[in-house]
């Protein structure tokens, strides 16, 4: 019992230390674990649901499991499940809007499942994803190396249209990974190459219209149950489609042949959620950006 206690001193620790080195990590899960404190839906089964599929997310991930056997040689299922039932408990208790019922209860039996169920040692194979053009080369790299995350997420993202709140909670689980997107700088010979063929601002059409297709399901499926509420789809628009602009236009604004990649901190992270809140200074910023941005590709191109 005394081991236990140390194991989950440990973890309560470690969780900290992450925070506090990653403040990359910890900004956006204050933010969800804040909205998941108070969001409201429409039939109560949907909370256990959701916090279960967040602890199955934990799992999938864990790359402990041959620690854990180790340690506790007998009763690490038990630890997994003990695990798994915290995280699941944290975020279902803390709900303002949820009271306890017999669903929520019987999610624990899915939970003990989890105690049999163990990631692969080989990672799943990934998609080419060869469909994409080449002139969203950003795109097709980042699917190529987060293939199953990404359509993961892409099934929250289009299952976030069910009700406005899960809709705003929803885009603020992808800022993450968008912000990843165009994280990486290409060589300056590709640069060039790439910029030869076409202007800075056809690149931006192109991402934008690649980036609002896959936005597109999502958009309907709202439009379809909450007709009514079409308004917060309209600011959902404007606020996810500036934080793009953003993030693509300080990518190419930066750029440097010999800095691998455009480091995205949790200012930035900051400082372009509440641009993109506001609405007018995100496009006073585009603008700017834009216009650095060409000067910068500029002096690697030519004329």
């Amino acid at each position: 019992m005394h081991k236990i206690y140390q194991h989950f001193q440990f973890r309560f620790n470690q969780s900290f230390r992450i925070f506090n080195f990653n403040p990359k990590v910890s900004l956006p899960v204050i933010l969800v674990f804040g909205t998941l404190m108070i969001v409201e839906f429409p039939k109560a089964y949907l909370y256990p649901l959701l916090y279960f599929s967040l602890a199955l997310v934990f799992h999938i991930n864990r790359k402990d499991i041959p620690f854990l056997r180790k340690i506790f040689v007998t009763n690490w299922r038990f630890i997994i499940f003990l695990e798994s039932a915290v995280i699941y408990f944290i975020f279902l208790l803390t709900n303002i809007n949820y009271k306890i019922e017999k669903f929520g209860l019987m999610m624990l039996g899915a939970l003990i499942l989890l105690c049999f169920l163990e990631p692969k040692s080989k990672p799943f194979p990934t998609l080419q994803w060869n469909f994409i053009s080449n002139d969203l080369f950003e795109w097709k790299s980042y699917l190529r190396k987060n293939t199953w995350m990404f359509i993961f997420t892409y099934i929250i993202i289009i299952a976030s249209a069910y009700y406005p709140a899960s809709l705003i909670l929803g885009g603020i689980f992808l800022l993450d990974y968008l912000s990843h997107v165009y994280e990486n700088n290409e060589n300056k010979e590709m640069l060039k190459v790439y910029f030869k063929k076409i202007s800075f601002k056809d690149k931006i059409y192109k991402n934008l219209i690649f980036f609002n297709s896959l936005l597109l399901p999502t958009h309907i499926t709202f439009l379809i149950i909450n007709f009514n509420e079409n308004l917060y789809l309209l600011y959902y628009l404007f606020f996810m489609n500036l934080y793009f602009l953003l993030i693509l236009t300080r990518k190419y604004k930066l750029y440097h042949h010999h800095e691998k990649s455009i480091y995205f901190s949790i200012a930035v992270f900051i400082e372009f959620f509440v641009y993109s809140m506001l609405i007018i200074p995100a496009f006073i910023i585009i603008r700017l950006n834009i216009k650095d941005a060409q000067q910068n590709i500029k002096n690697y191109v030519g004329n």
